[in-house]
């Protein structure tokens, strides 16, 4: 059903039925929400197998006890030795071989 010919009619019945509201700006903030952890925002490092933690703790005792200065310890394990052939404390965490030979050096201190 037509009410009018032209669009003049149907402006006037939707202006009718809708009445004329002038609109305001809406402003709307949304709070940021944190992030869940997912593997991509986690710690990402090397995991050592529980020999492999155990040898790391074995060594950092031999060496806090050999070397009492604060530090010492520390830039000893953390330096590559020529006798060994690397950091001792890669070495003692690679392998049990590696494990002994620190000990050797440490106990000739």
């Amino acid at each position: 059903m037509r009410l009018s010919r032209g669009g003049k009619a149907n402006e006037r019945v939707r202006a009718a039925i809708q009445p004329h509201v002038p609109a305001e700006p809406t402003v709307v903030t949304v709070a940021p929400r944190p992030l869940p952890p997912t593997p991509r925002n986690r710690f990402i490092g090397v995991k050592l197998t529980p020999r492999a933690a155990e040898r790391q703790g074995l060594v950092v005792k031999l060496a806090l006890k050999t070397f009492p200065a604060a530090g010492t310890a520390t830039t000893f394990l953390n330096t590559v030795h020529d006798g060994l052939g690397g950091r001792p404390i890669d070495l003692a965490v690679a392998s049990e071989e590696g494990l002994t030979a620190v000990e050797a050096l440490l106990a000739a201190k």
